[in-house]
């Protein structure tokens, strides 16, 4: 499998669509409601239509999937499929707060192969290949080895996931941390910075392909709170949560939500 050519498109893309969503950032953008409570901007649909050119056009023969775009069954007829969250954290992104994401990845066989997560507000692009482990910015990353959760650096989009009499006593002195981009908050772990990121509403394929592979090259471990790992590129693309942690705390932290379900 040599997929050096679409590793190298993707990278650009993925960029390109940062730099683009940024201009609009900067700028401020108009938003409106696709449906209660789930935001689009103007920059979603600009940067939905960059990558839609620069992906399919380059490779017409792959699927596309995106949150963007009116779903084309063809993809499930394809092997290798074009998985896009033009932006992911569109809420943080239209109040200007820089916790959102371009995210881009490529699947094979309903598994991620390469993967783009970039937040170009803070300037961090996270990239992987499977079998050639994680970056940021060009340079390796790897998840925390930590195996217990006391002083646990632990991140959510809300605290009332942390709030229960169980995780007070299995992580005394933890820290709390909060951001909108499920993708962004996957990477952080990958990345050592947390040791755990945690949502437990649904997501599609496009909210977690790209960060699943980096959290997996990274050496960290993403499932549902049942363990259970995740196939994309099926007729219904939702997962029912996602759990991403260190490879150290994983299951502690699958049985701390199962007490608390």
């Amino acid at each position: 499998m040599n997929l050096t050519a679409d590793r190298d498109l993707l990278m650009a893309a993925a960029r390109d669509g940062g730099a683009l969503a940024l201009a609009h950032f900067k700028a401020g953008v108009t938003a409106w409601d696709k449906m209660p409570d789930h935001p689009v901007s103007e920059a979603d649909l600009a940067v939905d239509r960059l990558l839609h050119e620069r992906l399919t056009g380059t490779r017409p023969d792959y699927g596309w999937l995106s949150e963007e775009s009116v779903d084309d069954p063809r993809r499930l007829k394809c092997r290798r499929v074009w998985i896009v969250d033009p932006i992911d954290g569109t809420r943080a992104f239209v109040a200007r707060r820089p916790e959102f994401s371009i995210c881009a990845a490529l699947v094979e066989d309903g598994v991620p192969v390469l993967a783009a997560v970039f937040n170009p507000a803070t300037d961090e692009f996270f990239a992987a290949a499977a079998g050639q482990g994680a970056t940021l910015n060009g340079r390796p990353i790897h998840a925390s080895r930590r195996d217990d959760l006391a002083k646990a650096r632990l991140l959510a989009s809300k605290s009332r996931h942390f709030k229960t009499a169980a995780w007070e006593a299995a992580a005394p002195g933890a820290s709390f941390s909060y951001r909108n981009s499920i993708a962004y908050r996957m990477a952080l772990v990958a990345a050592g910075r947390f040791e755990t990121a945690i949502s437990l509403t649904e997501k599609a394929d496009w909210d977690i392909a790209a960060a699943d592979l980096i959290v997996r090259e990274a050496g960290g471990q993403a499932s549902t709170t049942t363990g259970a790992a995740f196939r994309f590129n099926q007729p219904r693309p939702i997962h029912p949560n996602v759990i991403t942690s260190g490879p150290g705390v994983h299951h502690q932290i699958l049985g701390l939500l199962a007490e608390a379900a």
